[in-house]
């Protein structure tokens, strides 16, 4: 069976709330979150803070790439 995880790394980052709900109306199975701390990678995008302020807005699972330097 196949799984869609909808990236958040090219969302409206004023808005991340709306393109979360977008996304599971869309019929998305999971949010994929791009985590990249600057560090090991030379992009900085989501850290902690902003993926828990999300976590309420859907019951659908988190899926994570991490590229950070400190797990």
């Amino acid at each position: 069976m196949v799984k869609v995880a909808s990236s958040l790394l090219s969302a409206d980052m004023a808005r991340l709330g709306d393109e979360v709900k977008t996304l599971e109306k869309a019929g998305s199975d999971w949010i994929h979150w791009d985590i990249m701390d600057g560090h090991f990678v030379p992009n900085l995008s989501f850290g902690p803070d902003v993926v828990q302020k999300l976590r309420p807005v859907t019951k659908l699972p988190f899926d994570t790439h991490l590229m950070i330097e400190r797990p």
